[in-house]
């Protein structure tokens, strides 16, 4: 395919991933501040979510592994069109993973440790 039929292409299914899952995020600010939101990296630009939105540019992976996981659908998907459009649970719990561990992570280091203490006091009370 043709660079710009896959940029248009991606553009065509990250509308239509916006309008299912984040209508309020389909203008380019909307999405820049979502994005960025959810993004551990450095900040997307306006330019950047425009572009993505009139299929001028395809995100990084990186980026795009954020987009599909916040939109609910297959990375596979969003970039190439493939496979199912919606993601399963496995996908939700991945971004539910994902959030937990930068919210542990913004954490001082001393409740850190009370989540890893925490977390391991669990273990020991599972294990039969």
């Amino acid at each position: 395919m043709q660079p710009y039929l896959e940029r248009d292409a991606f553009s065509a299914r990250l509308r239509e991933a916006l309008a299912r899952a984040a209508p309020d995020a389909a203008r380019p600010t909307a999405l820049a501040r979502e994005f960025n939101r959810r993004y551990p990296g450095a900040p997307v630009t306006l330019h950047a979510t425009r572009k993505w939105l009139e299929g001028e540019a395809i995100p990084a992976q990186d980026k795009l592994r954020v987009l599909a996981d916040w939109l609910g659908v297959t990375a596979e998907w969003l970039r190439f069109g493939q496979g199912h459009a919606l993601a399963g649970m496995r996908e939700q719990n991945r971004q539910f993973d994902y959030q937990l561990m930068r919210d542990i992570a913004a954490l001082t280091e001393a409740h850190q440790q009370v989540v890893r203490d925490l977390v391991r006091s669990l273990q020991r009370s599972e294990t039969p």
